[in-house]
């Protein structure tokens, strides 16, 4: 009967060594961690005709209204390509081949 009152009292519901008027804090949810991803590099610019063109974006070859980590690819013509995410638009060119000096 001793053991019973005693394994009782171990179990408490509270810590008799807290401060008075502490109270444990709530657990928090888990907060879901978004990705940010930087926006593509053109790379290249691929056209077969006047309205065929594809866009190399961090080396992979992009159709008009293909995706690259999130990214929309818009539209494409031969010297730019335009991509959108989250009603943001990118207006992405090519590095002129001419360098002057």
């Amino acid at each position: 009967m001793t053991l019973l009152c005693v394994s009782s009292v171990s179990f408490a519901s509270q810590d008799p060594t807290a401060p008075l008027n502490w109270q444990p804090v709530a657990e928090s949810k888990a907060v879901k961690k978004t990705k940010h991803y930087r926006v593509p590099k053109l790379e290249s610019i691929v056209c077969q005709g006047e309205h065929s063109c594809s866009a190399i974006l961090n080396g992979q070859a992009l159709a008009v209204g293909e995706k690259i980590n999130g990214f929309y690819l818009k539209q494409v013509k031969a010297d730019y390509a335009t991509i959108t995410r989250g009603g943001k638009q990118w207006k992405l060119e090519l590095f002129p081949l001419e360098v002057k000096q």
